[in-house]
């Protein structure tokens, strides 16, 4: 009897702890500060700057407690680089520290993610804890290269706070990453002489964000 009681109170608890319904379906307009990032290269380094992020996603509960959703999301920013070392400039270096590309830095970064995230809580709270993580593309544009394409991926953590109508606030801190080849490291082996291992450079920009989400169940 003593187990048959505690199977009916798992399985009730196990209902109260649903955050959102099944197949739910959100709309969310994001919108947040992404603070600045320095990438190293062998001869010059560059910044990417904070700036305003801004986005739109679609979001699908596959489970009470857990959704995936994609999103698109775009920081307009500058992009300057500068020299670590002295360069030669046809008897004129270029001073270690200057900035080679002063009036033509402007960029951007558009993001395209595919996230899953997981909340927690029981349907009764307004405010739900939550954890994601995502995987997808970010198209790099500068001014002088044009656009391409890398590897992007997030993760995040924040609190969903809901209401009594189909609008809901998240509140939330992100960290997103790019990352692209930039070039090749040579290195001698013993058997095959010179070897070149593709350069890679990364990104790693935290940010703070919120979210507004309407659900169309509701």
């Amino acid at each position: 009897m003593k187990k048959y009681h505690l199977l009916v109170a798992v399985f009730f608890f196990s209902l109260t702890m649903s955050a959102q319904s099944a197949q739910s379906f959100l709309l969310n307009l994001y919108g947040g500060y992404t603070f600045a990032d320095r990438v190293d290269f062998d001869s010059s380094y560059g910044r990417v700057e904070d700036g305003f992020e801004y986005g739109i996603g679609l979001e699908y509960f596959i489970m009470d407690n857990a959704s995936i959703e994609l999103k698109y999301n775009r920081l307009d920013t500058s992009m300057p680089l500068y020299t670590k070392v002295n360069l030669p400039n046809n008897g004129n270096p270029i001073p270690a520290g200057t900035q080679v590309n002063a009036g033509d830095d402007k960029g951007a970064i558009n993001y395209i993610l595919a996230d899953y995230t997981y909340y927690f809580g029981s349907s009764s709270q307004k405010a739900l804890p939550f954890l994601g993580a995502g995987l997808g593309v970010a198209i790099l544009e500068t001014p002088k290269s044009g656009s391409g394409t890398y590897f992007a991926w997030e993760i995040k953590g924040g609190v969903k706070v809901k209401t009594n109508s189909p609008l809901s606030i998240n509140l939330h801190a992100y960290l997103q990453s790019m990352s692209a080849a930039v070039g090749y490291d040579y290195y001698w082996d013993y058997y095959w002489g010179p070897v070149a291992v593709t350069d890679y450079a990364s990104t790693f920009q935290f940010g703070l964000g919120a979210a507004i989400s309407y659900d169309f169940s509701k």
